[in-house]
């Protein structure tokens, strides 16, 4: 075989592999978006009040490329400085302009600039001085951040947000900011208590009836591969889905 017949079957072969791997992806995207459909008709909740977070950290922007071309809009991503890397790759490409970027990883001050800058979400808002700086250093080009308070529903001391008891004093102030637009609660409960679905519903539903001035109060970012259909079951309109998508992380 001539080098040039070895390059080709080289090539060739690498296309297959390609296809295979994205045939893979989009099926399991598929397969999770039927089980949200399954779990929103067994509530008899409309689907398209759930929505369905991709998480893709770690993974390359082609992967998100080809679910964004299936019509997979929104992505959540945890390590900063890989998620920036990714949406400049995907900025300029036709299927990465209807890409909704989702910040959900731990906030530092001295990263604050660039989550106003690149994301279209915040989920993990759970201090005053951050979200002061947020709205600071939103371009104002853009439009409103929006943004969502993790709230440490178990009071785990390895988990990041606030308490429940913090949440009054923490939305009056960010309620105020110009360039942040609050939406609701996310959540990441301790391993087997679903418990805590119904306990957040019933906290978002109280500052729902308390903040009357927050129209677009209208988030619930609750449940993950493993528990997503017991969380929409208790009312969540986001599940952030990583694994049972993308498969798992090195």
């Amino acid at each position: 075989m001539s080098s040039q017949q070895i390059l080709k079957q080289a090539a060739t072969t690498l296309t297959t592999n390609d296809k295979a791997e994205s045939d893979h992806l989009t099926d399991n995207w598929q397969q999770v978006k039927a089980q949200v459909l399954q779990a929103c008709a067994q509530m008899t909740r409309q689907p398209n009040k759930v929505t369905l977070l991709a998480v893709s950290k770690t993974k390359p922007a082609e992967m998100i490329a080809t679910l964004a071309r299936q019509g997979q809009r929104d992505f959540g991503e945890n390590y900063l400085q890989e998620a920036i890397e990714k949406i400049q790759a995907l900025r300029e490409r036709p299927e990465g302009k209807s890409i909704v970027w989702h910040y959900i990883g731990s906030i530092q001050r001295n990263k604050t600039r660039d989550i106003a800058e690149h994301f279209d979400w915040v989920q993990t808002l759970e201090r005053e001085i951050i979200a002061k700086r947020l709205d600071e250093q939103r371009p104002a080009e853009l439009p409103p951040l929006n943004v969502l308070i993790q709230v440490n529903i178990d009071n785990e001391d390895s988990k990041s947000g606030c308490l429940p008891a913090e949440l009054p004093a923490l939305i009056s102030a960010i309620k105020h900011y110009e360039h942040l637009q609050l939406r609701g609660l996310m959540i990441i409960p301790a391993k087997a208590n679903t418990d805590a679905f119904a306990r957040t519903k019933q906290l978002f539903e109280d500052i729902k009836r308390e903040h009357p001035e927050l129209p677009q109060w209208d988030t619930l970012s609750m449940g993950m591969s493993d528990d997503m259909s017991a969380a929409i079951a208790n009312g969540s309109t986001m599940v952030r889905v990583g694994t049972a998508i993308f498969g798992a992380r090195a």
